[in-house]
Parts: structure tokens; C-alpha cells; sequence
């Protein structure tokens, strides 16, 4: 009966040390950098007006988001 206590204490720690490594932080991190999807104004327009018609954005946070896509390049 020890033993199995023992042996199930152990794959416990075992199994909270192994989950904890990931958790470690490091002064070098590796950061890649990938192509982004592009959506265009039309998209972005939709999506931002869906956004005030649910309530999400304000009036005032619509037209000013609106202004910011409609100043980007295309």
C-alpha cells in the first residue's frame, strides 16, 4: 500500500513539474513575424458598422474608427 502511494505521489509531482516548464520565463525569446491576412476597407467598413449596430462601439467610436480606415492607403 506505500508503494502505490508513493509511486502516485511521485507521477503526481512528476506531472505538476513537467506542466510548470512551460511556465518558466527567459530573457531570449525567438518572435517570427508572418504575413498578415488583409482585409480591405469595404471589410473592415462592414465589420465596424455590424460592431455599432450590436453595440459594441459607441457612435462616437464609430466615426472615429471610421475616419482612422478611411485615411489608410489602399
Amino acid at each position: 500500500m506505500t508503494s502505490i502511494r508513493t509511486l502516485s505521489t511521485a507521477i503526481a509531482v512528476s506531472f505538476v513539474l513537467l506542466s510548470l516548464g512551460g511556465c518558466v520565463s527567459s530573457s531570449r525569446s525567438n518572435v517570427t513575424v508572418q504575413e498578415s491576412v488583409k482585409f480591405s476597407k469595404g471589410q473592415e467598413l462592414n465589420d465596424l458598422m455590424r460592431a455599432r449596430q450590436a453595440g459594441a462601439v459607441t457612435d462616437a467610436e464609430y466615426e472615429s474608427l471610421r475616419q482612422t480606415i478611411m485615411k489608410r492607403p489602399n
